[in-house]
């Protein structure tokens, strides 16, 4: 049996600006290891680049998906039933539930580098979280892919 391809499904990827940056660790390594010859200097900038690559690469690994009816953003599991209206947020809007319309109990799934943003109300009473707010590069299609999966 073959499971149905997901209706919306995003990876935020880290921007490229950070794997520039990843060489340059890997350079400024090398230096601190040059005064001990040409070999440690080597493994300095392998080793630098390749530690902040993974770092880099496993903080935009996160991914957001609605299969079926649950929404998976990074670790969160949320059933679509539980969840409200979606309010698609310009770049704008973002900024200003990132910072001082924000409320402390909502979850994040927050990327600066993304200036776009869904931010979606949390229906179910036993749950404290009043919203989520979700970094995406695609929010109207995100809100779409939800309205489609809430069971009428």
């Amino acid at each position: 049996m073959q499971l149905s391809a997901a209706p919306y499904e995003e990876r935020l990827t880290a921007p490229r600006t950070w794997w520039l940056i990843s060489f340059l660790v890997g350079v400024s390594m090398a230096l601190v290891l040059l005064p001990f010859g040409t070999l440690p200097m080597l493994g300095g900038l392998a080793g630098g680049t390749a530690v902040a690559a993974v770092a880099a690469s496993s903080y935009g690994a996160v991914r957001i998906r609605v299969v079926g009816d649950a929404l998976i953003a990074g670790e969160a599991r949320i059933p679509v039933a539980a969840l409200g209206e979606a309010e698609v947020l310009d770049a704008e809007e973002a900024r200003a539930w990132r910072t001082h319309k924000a409320d402390p109990r909502a979850f994040l799934l927050l990327r600066a580098y993304i200036p776009t943003a869904l931010r979606v109300e949390v229906t179910d009473p036993q749950d404290p979280t009043p919203y989520l707010y979700l970094s995406t590069r695609e929010p109207e299609r995100l809100a779409q892919a939800l309205r489609a999966a809430k069971p009428q």
